[in-house]
């Protein structure tokens, strides 16, 4: 049996609002630990911010507590760890306190270059100031003294090498685990959990879509496909856009949508009463512009729906052969016209019979097997014991120069 390992995870400060990589944090400590390890969940503390919670000077209050008090805690503390201490970045955009233990066992997990790549100018969807720039390159300063990574997709692990250009020892893409045991539900079931949350419980099903307001969620376009499809139809299935998003940031896409359309707009929605709407959706539409991963592409399979995507990497590469995919919609298209296309390529899935329906339905929730959370685990904690045993090995997909 392998002798249990003991890990300081580097985690975000809680204080400075972000939410999913504490909890991708919280979520590798709990199950580290529930494998015999002992884990050390290391942060920057509001010494500073406390003072200054609210106002404009409170974000440079908290750039003080990790950028200026947090190394000179790590350096300290670092020095008090056993021999075989392993130390885990639990995101890339930790990487300013990366060289204070570089020098020590040290893996990185890595899951998106998207504000390094708009840093660089490489995407012009989303241009960035002069301090986002000099943030990135600060970050990127950091983690590219690491030695050892695990990247979420292999399009990550390919940006990783390309904009990050650290010199790697090892390099690794492990998937992301479904972080709930999401399964198609039956109609009834999954009514009744709409219901309950208040919701209302379209009669015919309806289109689906589940972001935030990030820039390369797409979501206008996602308004204008289904204004293209509901201008087709005298009674179109509704269109839910699930997320903290709100309506006023896509009037010009709204004006589209003809008075026969129906799109609502919920945020707040917990696990379960998400579950419930994968289950009910005729279609998921997520034609993102990039992602890390794409946890929604893998949540709404697993529950059997249909997918429209991007035919682009890492969108094709989570949703599999099963989605359906659309181009990638670039800065100098014709919105409008590829808004077209992809409500021809949601009207032939609409048009499916019950049979071939039923059969996608379930092809689709076959596929996100491979994104289990017990299994990420299992390969992260391998990965780890390799790094602590002094292993250089080196995985990369075809075609990545490293």
């Amino acid at each position: 049996m392998s002798q249990p390992l003991h890990i300081v995870l580097f985690a975000h400060p809680q204080f400075m609002r972000s939410q999913s990589m504490p909890r991708f944090a919280h979520m590798l400590q709990g199950s580290f630990v529930a494998r015999g390890c002992t884990v050390e969940l290391w942060a920057p503390r509001p010494l500073v911010y406390r003072c200054v919670p609210e106002g404009p000077l409170s974000k440079w209050a908290g750039y003080v507590d990790q950028y200026l008090l947090f190394p000179l805690w790590v350096m300290w503390q670092s020095g008090r760890q056993p021999k075989g201490t392993l130390y885990v970045f639990s995101d890339q955009a930790l990487g300013p306190w990366v060289p204070r233990v570089r020098h020590k066992p040290h893996v990185v997990h890595v899951h998106d270059l998207l504000a390094l790549r708009s840093a660089l100018g490489e995407v012009p969807e989303n241009r960035t100031g002069w301090s986002g720039r000099l943030y990135q390159r600060y970050i990127r300063r950091g983690f590219r003294q690491a030695r050892h990574f695990i990247s979420v997709s292999y399009r990550t692990q390919s940006d990783l090498h390309r904009y990050g250009q650290p010199e790697a020892l090892s390099s690794h893409v492990v998937y992301n685990g479904l972080n709930y045991p999401f399964v198609p539900l039956p109609d009834k079931e999954a009514m009744q959990a709409l219901q309950r949350a208040g919701l209302p419980v379209p009669a015919h099903g309806m289109l689906l879509h589940v972001s935030g307001n990030q820039w390369y969620k797409n979501v206008a376009g996602v308004i204008r496909i289904y204004a293209h499809y509901a201008s087709c139809h005298p009674n179109p299935l509704p269109l839910w856009l699930v997320g903290d998003m709100g309506a006023h940031h896509f009037a010009e896409a709204m004006a589209a949508v003809p008075a026969q359309g129906q799109v609502l707009f919920f945020k707040g929605l917990d696990t379960p009463v998400l579950q419930a709407c994968y289950s009910m959706a005729r279609v998921f539409l997520f034609p993102s512009l990039a992602e890390g991963f794409g946890w929604p592409l893998a949540e709404a399979q697993a529950c059997g729906c249909p997918v429209i995507t991007t035919d682009e990497p890492p969108m094709n590469e989570v949703a599999g052969p099963h989605a359906s995919y659309l181009p990638r919609l670039q800065p100098q298209d014709d919105a409008d016209a590829w808004a077209a296309e992809g409500a021809q390529v949601l009207q032939q899935l609409l048009d499916l019979n019950d049979a071939d329906t039923r059969t996608l339905r379930a092809r689709c929730a076959a596929w996100p097997v491979r994104f289990d959370a017990d299994a990420a685990i299992d390969s992260y904690l391998a990965i780890y014991r390799d790094v602590l045993a002094g292993g250089k090995s080196l995985s990369t997909p075809t075609g990545i120069e490293i």
